[in-house]
């Protein structure tokens, strides 16, 4: 495994210290408006009816803002949450226990819920469909089965693969959130907002130039303005302008769409190694020596957004997008230009028919 990449959408330890940049509100969270906008409504609604929220399904890719947003619906709603993540219940009575302890309408946010194991999961149906939970007493004949009552509640799960979780879990859900990629426009309000918390003289362009090295990720905007403001600290400059800033991500290798090495080393293997592609998702993880999920979940969603690889049936595909970025001839391009030489008129100014 290689060293932890700055630019990872995973949290990392030193996101867990940055709890004061997490807006508390629906007003004060940027982006992410058709989300925003339906979780508004849908709040409103339960508070005037005096019920709990029906229980919500965030995904997309890590650093997106699910965390955060599980905690806005909470305070939003003037409740309590309650945090756990799949893996960290092993037991049905480790759920059990989180839910008996909930009180009416409260949040229970599960992250990684595509991760919790399928016991537990199926203590979840009746506790979301009902509001009850079914619990075996003893063993053999004698075991039987008793039906305790919870308090209505709202379950927030989070997920980075929705496609993972069971259709009886994921039917449950009356919302389901689809977080996208931030646009630079947003991610430069958010830079501006982190610059004026942690106290930092940042210009329009310096936070224009951040935005668009953060890989459309809100987390990884964060941590980029907090490298940079050591680089800032340690030139005596007063501000961030956009010069300090580009400077500063060519020294932490990030280049001007949010690429690092990791991201290159794949679009190079797939364009110089594979001739394009297509290449398996194993292959390419041995050759970048990183686990396959972390390319899957990590490198792949961005570059795909992007526009530089497509999956196939058959493998990881570089697009000409990424042999024009990389300044490389697309295979096939050559042979169509003799081609359109020999039979003029034939082929477009793109090489097609």
């Amino acid at each position: 495994m290689m060293e932890e990449r700055l630019i990872t959408s995973l949290r990392q330890p030193e996101d867990l210290a940055a709890e004061m940049l997490r807006p508390t509100r629906l007003a004060e969270y940027i982006g992410q408006d058709k989300v925003r906008e339906n979780l508004a409504v849908f709040i409103r609604a339960a508070l005037s009816r005096g019920e709990a929220l029906d229980h919500v399904l965030l995904f997309g890719p890590p650093g997106l803002g699910k965390t955060t947003l599980a905690g806005i619906v909470a305070a939003e709603l003037g409740v309590n949450m309650r945090t756990t993540a799949g893996p960290a219940i092993e037991r049905p009575g480790d759920l059990a226990a989180l839910l008996t302890a909930l009180e009416e309408r409260d949040v229970l946010f599960i992250d990684e819920i595509h991760r919790l194991s399928r016991t537990a999961e199926e203590v979840l149906y009746a506790a979301m469909e009902d509001n009850c939970l079914d619990i075996m007493i003893g063993k053999g004949p004698s075991a039987r089965s008793i039906r305790l009552s919870l308090s209505p509640f709202t379950l927030i799960g989070a997920t980075t693969r929705a496609g993972m979780l069971s259709s009886p879990l994921r039917d449950r859900f009356g919302v389901n959130c689809r977080l996208e990629f931030y646009p630079p426009e947003d991610l430069a309000r958010i830079v501006r907002r982190t610059a004026r918390i942690l106290r930092l003289p940042l210009t329009e362009e310096g936070a224009e130039e951040i935005a668009c090295r953060s890989r459309g990720t809100p987390r990884v905007a964060n941590r980029l303005l907090k490298r940079i403001r050591d680089y800032a600290l340690d030139w005596g400059r007063a501000e961030v302008d956009r010069a300090t800033a580009a400077e500063a991500l060519e020294r932490l290798d990030v280049d001007r769409r949010g690429f690092d090495y990791l991201d290159q080393k794949v679009l190079r293997a797939i364009m110089e190694k594979f001739d394009g592609g297509p290449v398996g998702l194993e292959t390419l993880a041995a050759m970048a020596g990183e686990e396959a999920d972390t390319l899957e979940d990590v490198v792949e969603p961005f570059l795909l957004q992007q526009g530089f690889i497509m999956r196939t049936p058959r493998g990881r595909v570089a697009t000409t997008e990424a042999y024009r970025y990389f300044g490389l001839e697309a295979p096939g391009r050559e042979e169509a230009r003799r081609d359109e030489a020999r039979a003029p008129g034939l082929f477009d100014e793109n090489g097609s028919v």
